[in-house]
């Protein structure tokens, strides 16, 4: 579960700028005594590192230029919404059969682990329940942990899913599915992965239909829908009853338990099917 409000994870966040700045401090140290020493190998090897720190502290590569540059001016940008969504800026993104009566809201973040557990553990039944034409799903997407973490990864990946949404609602699915699963998903703490454009297209290569889809990524690599991830995350922004994710909600119940810092999602497909259930409207 991350809380989008957490002071915790900001102090985390702090904690690492500054654990980074004193590594980068210490790494240009070493450069200019390594420059001093005439070992060019070993400068190159230096600077190779600090190349990597920055890279891995979030800087997206999605539209060109610097990650801060690209979605300053995507908020500012209209969004191109995608195809498969409606309402105010193509915001409305909801997947299944239009006549379901009964209706499931997600609200997940990109780089949430505690989404990621539960899309590893219900995201298949839900894509199931979807097909089957049992509820109709709502998908608000927000990116708040860049902010709680640093980086770009849950907005850039926001981006990607546009792209996937444009390709089929079942290519959105799945690609989310796979973002989220244990193989791709990276840890809160380590490296933001989806920052980098070439892991999310890595990514996008196990579902079919985006497999080699020149279309999908060159709107990746080109940033086709960053300014419609940033109203996505507005809309997400909008719903302030909404303190953590995953929160999962049928026919307006939240589904889970209750905890000092939010719901917490069903933890086993069981517990979901059970609620779901006893939230169906007959």
């Amino acid at each position: 579960m991350s809380n989008r409000n957490s002071q915790a994870n900001k102090q985390a966040a702090r904690e690492r700028l500054r654990a980074e700045r004193e590594r980068q401090a210490k790494k240009e140290r070493t450069r200019r005594q390594l420059i001093v020493g005439g070992s060019v190998v070993a400068v190159l090897a230096v600077a190779g590192g600090i190349g990597l720190a920055v890279a891995n502290s979030g800087g997206g590569d999605s539209g060109g230029g610097s990650g801060a540059d690209v979605w300053a001016k995507a908020a500012k940008a209209k969004p191109v919404p995608p195809a498969n969504t409606s309402g105010p800026n193509g915001t409305t993104l909801v997947v299944g059969k239009s006549d379901a009566k009964n209706s499931l809201e997600l609200f997940e973040d990109p780089r949430c682990p505690g989404c990621a557990a539960f899309e590893e553990t219900a995201g298949s039944q839900i894509e199931k329940d979807i097909s089957d034409g049992k509820y109709k799903a709502t998908y608000h997407l927000g990116t708040f942990l860049d902010g709680n973490l640093q980086g770009t990864g849950s907005k850039n990946a926001l981006s990607a899913l546009g792209a996937a949404l444009n390709v089929s609602p079942d290519a959105f699915l799945k690609y989310k599915y796979a973002l989220y699963s244990k193989e791709f998903h990276p840890d809160e703490m380590g490296p933001d992965k989806f920052a980098d454009d070439s892991y999310l297209i890595k990514v996008a290569d196990t579902v079919p239909a985006l497999k080699g889809n020149a279309a999908f990524q060159k709107a990746v690599k080109g940033g086709t829908y960053d300014a419609w991830a940033m109203a996505m995350s507005k809309e997400f922004d909008s719903h302030k009853d909404v303190r953590s994710t995953p929160t999962v909600r049928m026919n307006g119940t939240v589904l889970g338990t209750q905890s000092a810092q939010g719901p917490v999602a069903p933890s086993t497909v069981a517990d979901f099917n059970a609620q779901v259930e006893k939230n169906l409207k007959k």
